[in-house]
């Protein structure tokens, strides 16, 4: 679209203008360059269910490390444990943190990063495959074989495993159909037909679980020495540095009670975390967070023979209750990056009041989130949907605070709010079952310093009158 001198003029005329093509406008000027605000474009790039990618160099402009507030750098100590300590050895990890505090984005790059160090990376949002409320391990053997194969495919690398032949046709009759691993039909494609059948079918996943479970060493072996090992050998023969699995989403499962009575994270991954750490190649894992406060959590670190990496809310505050100034500044980036994802840092500081109505309505939309990524995102969004004109006022954010803070009390017991007063009082958390219901509700945030792990409840919920 070209625009002429007339156009420009009535920008100056009209501070808000609406285009056939190009909807609600701002002109905005820094350092004395007309920038152009699109209203719906922001709103679009608020969207809280979309993960950033930073392989995507849309994606890279609304990226902001929040590493160095965070309390450690744990996507480097991944990749350094797999390319420089362990390069040719498996290793088996485990990360977690809030549903919505980065992970994804974290993994993502952390994919990036070992691409650029030559190796072959499985990434696969394990809830793609998976039932979350109904989850074995036969369910995540298979998901993994799929995605594997799968991605063995895309770069030339065929494999026909005797034993999926072997399997398929004694699983067949489940079906009522007969599922053949042929020269011409690819594993992921026969392995996919299979775990989307099971996955809407709770009988036929019980059945195909029934056969499946006393076999799960014969499976994992298979997948090792038919899938894994040949795949790492040809990676090689094309130049890689080997395999790496990352599964994530696996913290999402819900916490419903298996047959043995057990929840169903800590069957998982403490009763049969042993399994899930033998594959023959880098794998990382998410889990849930709730299992680092339960009373397994030694156990769970046991079985998998390390640490699981945590990844904290970015402070908004310090343990003592002042500003973290750091974590604001940062904050306040990855929100105008959002707006205005072509300016440096320095310009972006300098537009603040050409999005908000003052630099403190901002800083009361960071403080309010508690550093919680997607949430701040959350009411953003809401936030733009609701005034539809730029700048945002502070009255309508208030607006969006207490829609979502009843949302958020509807669902706490007296019990829990009497809980959430000690939290905020000592900044602590117990191994206690009803903290971990806190936890995973995002009634409370964790955060890290160099002095370690402290708590303070939801921003959300600090002017409810319950407390």
């Amino acid at each position: 679209m070209i625009v002429t001198i007339g156009d420009w003029l009535a920008l100056l005329k009209r501070k808000f203008y609406r285009l056939r093509d190009w909807g609600w406008v701002e002109v905005n000027y820094i350092k004395e360059m007309a920038v152009i605000l699109d209203v719906r474009k922001f709103y679009q790039a608020t969207n809280p269910s979309k993960t950033l990618d930073v392989d995507k160099i849309e994606d890279r402009k609304y990226y902001i490390d929040f590493s160095s507030v965070r309390g450690s750098q744990i996507i480097e100590e991944l990749l350094d444990k797999i390319t420089f300590f362990s390069p040719d050895e498996a290793t088996c990890d485990l990360f977690t943190g809030h549903v919505g505090c980065g992970k994804s984005t974290e993994l993502l790059r952390l994919k990036k990063e070992l691409e650029k160090s030559g190796f072959h990376v499985v990434y696969f949002e394990s809830s793609q495959d998976l039932e979350m409320a109904d989850v074995d391990i036969s369910d995540i053997l298979l998901a993994i074989a799929r995605q594997v194969s799968q991605s063995l495919e895309e770069v030339k690398i065929s494999l026909k495993p005797s034993y999926f032949t072997s399997l398929f046709k004694e699983i067949g009759g489940f079906f009522q159909t007969p599922i053949e691993l042929s020269a011409e039909a690819e594993l992921s494609f026969v392995i996919g037909k299979i775990t989307a059948k099971t996955k809407e079918a709770p009988k036929l996943r019980d059945k195909l679980r029934d056969y499946l479970e006393p076999r799960t060493s014969s499976l994992l072996q298979c997948i090792d020495r038919e899938l894994m090992t040949p795949a790492i050998s040809k990676l090689k023969q094309q130049g890689k540095q080997g395999l790496v699995v990352i599964v994530d989403n696996l913290d999402r499962v819900d916490s419903t009670q298996k047959p043995s009575g057990r929840p169903q994270p800590e069957y998982l991954f403490v009763d049969r975390g042993e399994q899930l750490k033998q594959l023959n190649c880098h794998v990382v894992y998410t889990i849930p967070l709730g299992l680092i406060f339960s009373n397994d959590a030694e156990r769970l670190t046991e079985r998998f023979g390390t640490d699981p990496k945590v990844l904290p809310m970015v402070p908004v505050r310090l343990r003592d209750g002042s500003e973290c100034v750091e974590g604001m500044n940062l904050l306040r980036q990855m929100v105008i990056a959002r707006a205005f994802p072509d300016l440096d840092e320095q310009q972006r500081l300098a537009a603040i009041s050409d999005v908000f109505d003052s630099p403190d309505t901002l800083d009361r939309l960071c403080q309010v989130s508690g550093g919680h990524v997607r949430n701040l995102l959350r009411l953003l969004h809401r936030w733009i949907e609701l005034e539809k004109k730029i700048p945002l006022s502070r009255n309508r954010l208030e607006d969006v605070i207490r829609e979502r803070r009843n949302q958020l009390t509807l669902r706490i017991d007296p019990q829990e709010w009497e809980l959430l007063r000690q939290v905020a009082e000592n900044k602590q958390v117990s191994g206690d079952k009803n903290y971990q219901i806190l936890i995973r509700s995002m009634f409370v945030f964790e955060y890290r310093d160099r002095d370690g792990s402290w708590f303070d409840i939801n921003p959300l919920l600090a002017d409810a009158k319950e407390l």
